[in-house]
Order: C-alpha cells, then structure tokens, then sequence
C-alpha cells in the first residue's frame, strides 16, 4: 500500500513497538526478526516507549534498508525535541527516520509553530524524510488533516469506532493522507483480534494497522488476519 503523500510502498500489516517494552532484549529480537521475515516492513515506535527503539536497532539495523522506520515525539519545546530526535536515531542504529511524528502532544503544531520549523530543518538536514502526527483527539487528527502540512495520520480504529472515526479515515483517502490504524483491538476491548484485523483492513482507506505484538506466535496470526479478504460477513 502506498503509504499517502509519502509515496512509501508499505505493506498493510505493520509492527506495533509499544508491548516489547515488557520483553527482553533476546525476546524482542526475535520477535522482531519473526516478523521481518514474515514480510513486516513498517515498524512504529516512540522515544516514549522506554527501551523499544534500542530493541528495534539490536534486531533490524542489518535489515535497515528494507524497512521502514517510523517513530515519533512528545516534546513541546524545541530543545526536548532535538534532543528526542538524536536519541531515537542513536538508539536504532540509523542516521534517518523514514517517518517522524508529533506524538499526542496538547495541540497540532501549524506552519508558525516553532516545533514544526524544527520537525522541517530536521528533514531539510536529511534526519527526516517525511513528516506525520499521531493523536487521540479528533479535534486535534481534523486540524492536522486542514492544515495540509503532514503526511499521515495515525489515529486509533477498530469495529468499535464509529461514524465520526469512519468520516476521519475517509477525509484522509480524499486528502492523499496516509491512515496509520492504531490500537485496532480497541486498547485490550476487543478479545478477537482475528476479526477486528480483518475488520480494520477491510476499509480501503487504511493504509497500514500497527497492532502491538510481544510474542512470536502473534506475528503469524496477525499475518493471516490481515491476508483473509473473504468476506466477514455471510
């Protein structure tokens, strides 16, 4: 799937990176291997999530040119994001990030804003290649997606979302935004997560679902969800 504005062929099954912060570092490179072998290639992240960029590095920096990287950052101030920014390249063994976002900070930075003028010298110097924002609020995913500065969105989806979150994931189509799907088992809601996977890649406007994964087993499940087209419903 081509990942919006970015242009980035991703395939739709992607890595969640949050739950192998309750891993080792010998278990989440496996995992983490598991499932570059099993044909993942979009792997999200966060400085926020503990040790999971140093764990990414360990397990896919021989691999680096056939993924892609995506993480993101909660500073609100220029220096905090700097700062962020050097230690998630430092932690994953990469000198750039395929995709950076603002991570469900408390408002949507715009053209002005001094945190989005360092997020554009970050890419201009080649650190970032595109530029995203991941948040809770609608308020906040209608304001990124109005301002036409960012290239994806990442926005939580599952069957339990409904007509506002559609309308979003479909603004996002019209607008070439790539739709990054998070928490697609609704945060732990969801029991089944078979369905809700075929669920949240049967919208056409999804881009890619990053469901969180900490055990090798889940990779191939999560896998065989994503690759089902037949019909959910009889």
């Amino acid at each position: 799937m081509r990942l919006g504005k970015t242009n980035l062929e991703v395939n739709k099954n992607g890595f969640g990176a949050l739950p192998i912060q309750r891993c080792n570092m010998e278990e989440s490179i496996e995992i983490l291997q598991t499932a570059y072998r099993n044909g993942i290639n979009f792997y999200d992240t966060a400085h926020f999530y503990t040790d999971s960029e140093e764990k990414i590095g360990h397990a896919l920096s021989d691999v680096r040119e056939n993924i892609f990287l995506a993480t993101k950052s909660g500073a609100e101030t220029v220096e905090d994001f700097w700062s962020d920014l050097e230690t998630s390249l430092k932690s994953m063994k990469t000198d750039y990030l395929d995709l950076h976002q603002f991570h469900n900070i408390s408002f949507c930075p715009k053209e002005d804003d001094e945190l989005f003028k360092a997020m554009l010298e970050a890419k201009e110097e080649g650190l970032v290649n595109h530029i995203g924002i991941t948040t809770h609020k609608i308020t906040h995913a209608h304001e990124a997606l109005d301002c036409g500065l960012y290239e994806t969105l990442q926005y939580p989806f599952s069957y339990l979302s409904g007509d506002e979150e559609l309308k979003l994931v479909e603004k996002c189509r019209q607008l070439d935004v790539g739709f990054i799907a998070m928490k697609p088992l609704a945060g732990g809601a969801i029991e089944d997560a078979k369905i809700a996977l075929r669920f949240t890649v049967s919208n056409p406007a999804v881009t890619v679902v990053i469901p969180g994964m900490a055990e090798v087993a889940e990779i191939a499940e999560n896998a065989a969800a994503v690759a089902d087209t037949s019909p959910l419903c009889a």
